[in-house]
């Protein structure tokens, strides 16, 4: 029996590492999602919050706030879009909500944007409102 060829070695190493990066990756993701779900001091989760503030502004929204959503989430990469989209939503509801409007505003889509935002993302979010030529300069306040 000969020994085994090193090319063979190379190989296995770079599968192993690979799927112990993948599985790092997923599980990352996945406790994240967990975090998502485990229960606040009120006794709702954040996404029972979000789910919450979606359905109770649901009658709020035209056609114009969803297209208007819809260009806010379109840097978001595509697997990621429907979660961003929805926790965008959520905070945009509750704003509309909050303040008694009749219906979602422009603005109330920019503010909830920023606010739902994570702040290690804010430059890439002023690029792109610059870049879409989206004024918000009211709300500079928000950004860190």
């Amino acid at each position: 029996m000969g020994s085994t060829p090193t090319w063979f070695i190379y190989f296995i190493g770079f599968w192993t590492v690979v799927l112990v990066l993948s599985m790092s990756v997923g599980g990352f993701f996945m406790f994240r999602k967990f975090l998502k779900v485990l229960p606040q001091k009120d006794g709702k989760s954040k996404l029972d919050w979000q789910n919450y503030w979606v359905e109770r502004s649901r009658d709020l929204w035209t056609d114009e706030s969803k297209e208007m959503l819809k260009t806010l989430v379109s840097p978001v990469p595509t697997p990621f879009r429907d979660i961003a989209s929805h926790s965008i939503a959520a905070k945009i509801g509750q704003l509309a909500v909050e303040s008694g409007a009749k219906e979602v505003t422009k603005e109330h889509c920019i503010e909830g944007y920023i606010r739902a935002t994570p702040a290690r993302d804010h430059r890439s979010l002023v690029s792109f409102l610059e870049k879409n030529q989206i004024d918000y300069s009211a709300y500079n306040h928000l950004l860190k």
